[in-house]
């Protein structure tokens, strides 16, 4: 049943809205009605316009043209502040917490409650954990500082930020892509309960099974304009798919090849072990090979990347490179010649990119040693090595000189990877490189690490997605509880063996689970 046909009244509508940043459009004559009690979910790739849309929508920027109405009546916002007080919150991609201050703290930051002209603080913790609460994050304590947890609690704790100002309409952008299985789930039932209460939500997610489960009404966007709304569960995935990207879509991984059995490893770990995370990790990746890392979330697969690279200190056990053993005491010595190694970090905002940054300042800092002699900075040769990186991972960038944090997403992402292929890597660890970008990105990232091992490049690829190791990896390592469980090789990676290793069952119980034939 449609907005229309149920009788439910147009809460917010936006007409003809376009933007331009100097000679890139980003919206292009947009159109969106959003209806209360409804999950409206925005797709589109990366640069299709939506954060754009929720930018206006929110007040972070002005339309160049156009209209938008609130229960009717033409609105406009100066400011994200005054959205808010219209009811338009916003859950952007980018958490916006404060890492020094406390959960209290940063959900009540814009509005806390005073009494005598002070912070009322028992008024501010019960704020919080009422907001906690609502966002299914009652565990959460309202004391603890925001920089001692992990991203996916403090994704919630901005989910709970947002629910505390009371939205009329609430949009949330990639509001999952950090999260744990258990906290998604949180989360959906979260927004159902929302729904019921008649709450109008806005929804971007590259997530397809997300959309399918939450949605009720979706619109397509693409380079700028509305291609399509439409009612949730009328068009395929691969239909839904095509409106996005403007093309047929076809199969997303790229055929594996089959590395020689007998090639000696490139890099070997024995009996490593960290702390109460990492429990007599030992494996080998040849080169050539892409081998995953699977299990849920949580198991030790970001604790293993982190110690390949030399970031954890006390680490036991041996690393071999090439038959050598090797004492990785920190990223400089890691990602030196000597060793060969990249990583792609889990968080590009804070972990991969300095934003405020050109493109070409991003893209030339791991590489500064390969382009300077005697600490000068050959800019002909650095030119260069940009230009190739830039062509090679097809990077949709109005020019080098404009601040990375202007990209989108997906660009963003490229970006990185480009950054640490500038080194020439022979060993690159990925860790879950895809989240919160588009199929179209995704699909480039897996044929870039396919060709990647081709030219022999030995690659360690942490995923969240049971996909994109099925469909990428030769070999599939599940960890559970920080210990590899099983290790799957070829056809016997299929998401059965996958969920039957990472909960540490059967794989009977796991058909029973999944309703599947095992």
């Amino acid at each position: 049943m449609d907005a229309a046909s149920s009788g439910a009244a147009t809460l917010f509508r936006m007409e003809g809205v376009s933007k331009r940043y100097g000679g890139v459009r980003a919206l292009e004559e947009a159109d969106l009605a959003v209806h209360p009690g409804r999950i409206h979910a925005i797709l589109g790739e990366n640069g299709a316009g939506k954060s754009t849309l929720i930018k206006v929508m929110s007040g972070v920027v002005a339309p160049d043209a156009g209209t938008m109405t609130l229960d009717g009546r033409p609105v406009t916002f100066a400011s994200p502040a005054e959205a808010n007080r219209a009811g338009i919150v916003c859950i952007f991609q980018e958490l916006s917490l404060i890492p020094d201050l406390s959960v209290a703290d940063n959900i009540v930051i814009s509005d806390p409650p005073k009494r005598f002209g002070m912070i009322d603080r028992r008024a501010q913790r019960r704020i919080a954990e009422q907001a906690l609460a609502r966002a299914g994050a009652s565990d959460i304590h309202p004391s603890a500082l925001v920089k001692d947890l992990p991203l996916s609690r403090r994704q919630m704790v901005e989910i709970a930020k947002a629910l505390a100002r009371n939205p009329r309409i609430l949009i949330l952008d990639e509001a999952t892509s950090a999260l744990t299985a258990s906290d998604v789930k949180k989360v959906f039932d979260v927004l159902k309960r929302l729904r019921s209460e008649g709450l109008a939500l806005l929804y971007i997610s590259h997530r397809m099974h997300e959309i399918a489960e939450l949605a009720d009404e979706c619109t397509v966007f693409r380079n700028g304009r509305k291609i399509a709304t439409y009612e949730a569960g009328t068009k395929s995935d691969a239909e839904v798919i095509e409106l996005m990207i403007g093309r047929e879509y076809h199969n997303v991984f790229p055929p594996k090849a089959v590395p020689a059995a007998d090639a000696a490893p490139m890099l070997e770990c024995r009996n490593l072990n960290w702390a109460d995370r990492l429990n007599d990790i030992s494996f080998t990746v040849r080169a050539g090979e892409v081998v995953g890392l699977g299990g849920l979330d949580g198991q030790g697969q970001r604790e293993l990347l982190l110690a390949l690279f030399g970031v954890l200190r006390g680490l036991g056990g041996e690393m071999l490179v090439d038959g050598r053993p090797v004492s990785l005491k920190s990223p400089a010595h890691a990602s030196s010649d000597k060793v060969g190694m990249a990583l792609i970090p889990e968080d590009r905002k804070t972990e991969g990119l300095m934003l405020p940054m050109t493109v070409r300042e991003n893209l030339a800092f791991a590489a500064m040693d390969k382009v300077s002699r005697r600490g000068v900075i050959d800019r002909a040769a650095e030119s260069r090595l940009i230009d190739e990186m830039i062509k090679l991972l097809a990077i949709r960038t109005a020019g080098t000189d404009i601040p990375v944090g202007a990209l989108s997403g997906g660009n963003q992402q490229k970006v990185v990877i480009a950054k640490w292929l500038m080194r020439q890597p022979r060993i690159i660890l990925l860790n879950d490189p895809t989240r919160g970008i588009d199929v179209g990105t995704k699909q480039e990232i897996y044929q870039l690490l396919r060709r990647l091992a081709d030219a022999g490049a030995a690659i360690v690829f942490y995923s969240t997605d049971y996909d994109e190791l099925i469909g990428c990896c030769d070999r599939v390592l599940v960890l559970y509880d920080g210990a590899i469980k099983r290790e799957l090789v070829g056809d016997e990676i299929t998401e059965h063996a996958l969920i039957a290793s990472a909960l540490n069952i059967g794989m009977s119980e796991a058909a029973e689970m999944t309703g599947a034939k095992p």
